[in-house]
């Protein structure tokens, strides 16, 4: 490769640090729908982590418990060991000294957790956070448009269709609840495209 395509090719991530030659935290988020690979793509990152044998932290709600207590679980049953927590405030308390900070589902989380995310990676710390970006109204999921606004990198993971096996972008609540908030899988939900996405009566 020439030094005129080195410079034009797109830097990733390990690059721009390599590079800039000091010390300097980001935040990564993935967002997308349900069944999308968000946790997958969290998980894949986190390992990569562990191999270049950087300390990791991993955090998750304490609320989510649908396949474990102590590690985030991917729907295709992927895991790591991860911490639940009840509040943002525990993240800070136990984030320690730990190079890379993992935190899924964090939707489940209040708005403190953009200012959480702001002091780690101010402090140094690489931030990868995983998340629904719309509820299955298809409204924006809170915090995750401010995260999205704080991020270094956005990676927008789409699911495929559950009717049409089209890319799918929005989560279709297959029950009957008002409930914002309602753990489950696919008893409870299913991936759309915008075109077979009905959006609730409420």
């Amino acid at each position: 490769m020439t030094k005129k395509s080195m410079r034009s090719a797109p830097m990733g991530i390990e690059e721009v640090v390599v590079m800039s030659g000091k010390v300097c935290g980001w935040i990564e988020v993935i967002c997308g729908s349900m069944f999308s690979g968000k946790t997958e793509e969290l998980i894949r990152r986190l390992r990569r982590a562990v191999i270049a044998k950087q300390k990791v932290a991993i955090f998750k709600p304490m609320i989510d418990v649908r396949y474990s207590e102590d590690h985030i679980v991917s729907h295709n049953q992927q895991k790591i060991s991860s911490r639940a927590v009840r509040n943002t405030k525990d993240i800070l308390k136990l984030a320690g000294d730990a190079h890379v900070l993992g935190i899924d589902e964090a939707q489940f989380f209040d708005n403190t957790l953009v200012e959480v995310c702001k002091k780690l990676a101010d402090s140094g710390k690489r931030v990868i956070v995983a998340g629904l970006d719309k509820d299955y109204r298809g409204v924006s999921f809170e915090p995750m448009p401010q995260l999205l606004c704080e991020a270094e990198y956005i990676t927008k993971t789409l699911a495929i269709c559950m009717k049409c096996g089209n890319p799918a972008n929005y989560t279709q609540r297959i029950t009957k609840s008002s409930e914002r908030v309602l753990l489950g899988a696919t008893d409870i939900y299913e991936a759309r495209c915008r075109s077979c996405y009905e959006p609730p009566n409420e």
